[in-house]
């Protein structure tokens, strides 16, 4: 049977072109499970592949996709079935490995995590890499031991893929969100999910001018780093706590060991490409429970494969809302 992908191919000039081809399913990758893809999405890093690269690829031509959801179609592995709905999150695929971009994927089984009963197919693609990041914030900063009665925790980069869903989490938890935003217009969104309040991000674009500033924040998920997150720390509560998972302002911020060793400071790197089985089942066994879906659903837009190449400029520049849900099929 053929496999429909994305085909994407990199030219002299880095510039990667990609054309809607249908392949015969002995192309795929070595794998003991083969999935039929019903849905993939669009992050940050599938925008680099589609635009450069972004130095990611290896080997061209390539099918990109860091996500995907679907149904075991077979399996060498006697941890999955047939019929067995399944998502997939990081480990390389996407980038060392062909992903989700396409109509079927073959993978290694130790990848794949069985989706809660709660959450179908498509909505596991509004969730995607940028959702289960997001659970992984939040987890991270249960576990440092904040509780609603904290305070407040900030959000950066709220309306992106991270933050939306970040926001949604922590507001059905009972925090007090405060929400970073450098599109204002988007501030009726951000209250729609659950924010308390909403900020313009250029009060966090601005370099502390001491290493400490006034307390306000008992914790704060970052997904744009750089001055952002420098700003961000100078403010966080004697005890508290950062989760840091974006580098969206830049790999680098100017930042002061002070909120570490005079406020007790905290901050937790999130990652979710690597991160062993366990706590990635535990991440989305609480996006069952925890993600409020009807908020979900707010942040989600949809798109086929076709739309794709369109698309990538738009989410290196921060101009996609929420979640892109990609069903394959188109």
């Amino acid at each position: 049977m053929s496999v429909r992908a994305l085909v994407l191919n990199q030219g002299a000039d880095r510039k990667v072109t990609g054309a809607i081809t249908d392949l015969s399913e002995d192309k795929l990758p070595a794998g003991d499970v083969t999935v039929a893809v019903e849905y993939s999405t669009l992050n940050y890093k599938d925008g680099l592949v589609l635009t450069t690269g972004g130095g990611l690829v290896k080997t061209w031509p390539h099918v990109g996709g860091i996500d995907f959801s679907g149904t075991i179609e077979s399996s060498a592995n006697p941890a999955f079935k047939p019929g067995d709905k399944v998502v997939l999150n990081g480990w390389r695929v996407g980038e060392l490995h062909w992903g989700g971009y396409a109509t079927k994927a073959r993978v290694k089984a130790d990848w794949l995590v069985k989706l809660p009963a709660t959450i179908s197919t498509k909505r596991a693609m509004a969730i995607g890499t940028a959702g289960y990041t997001s659970m992984l914030c939040v987890m991270a900063l249960e576990k440092h031991g904040l509780e609603p009665a904290a305070g407040e925790i900030l959000v950066t980069g709220a309306a992106g893929g991270v933050g939306s869903v970040a926001v949604a989490i922590l507001a059905k938890l009972g925090f007090s969100v405060v929400a970073a935003t450098g599109r204002p217009h988007e501030a009726d969104y951000l209250k729609a999910l659950g924010a308390a309040t909403v900020i313009d991000r250029k009060e966090l674009t601005e370099a502390p001018d001491r290493p400490l500033l006034s307390e306000r924040f008992a914790g704060v998920v970052d997904t744009v780093s750089g001055v952002m997150l420098a700003r961000a720390l100078a403010q966080v509560k004697y005890g508290g706590a950062a989760a840091v998972c974006g580098l969206a302002g830049g790999a680098a911020f100017p930042g002061s060991i002070l909120p570490f060793i005079l406020r007790s400071v905290a901050m937790y790197g999130i990652d979710s490409v690597m991160l062993p089985k366990a706590p990635r089942e535990e991440a989305w066994r609480r996006l069952g429970r925890d993600l409020p879906l009807d908020a979900l659903d707010r942040t989600a837009s949809e798109a086929g494969l076709s739309d794709l190449m369109a698309l990538a400029p738009k989410i290196l520049k921060g101009d996609v809302r929420g979640r892109v849900v990609v069903d394959v099929s188109k």
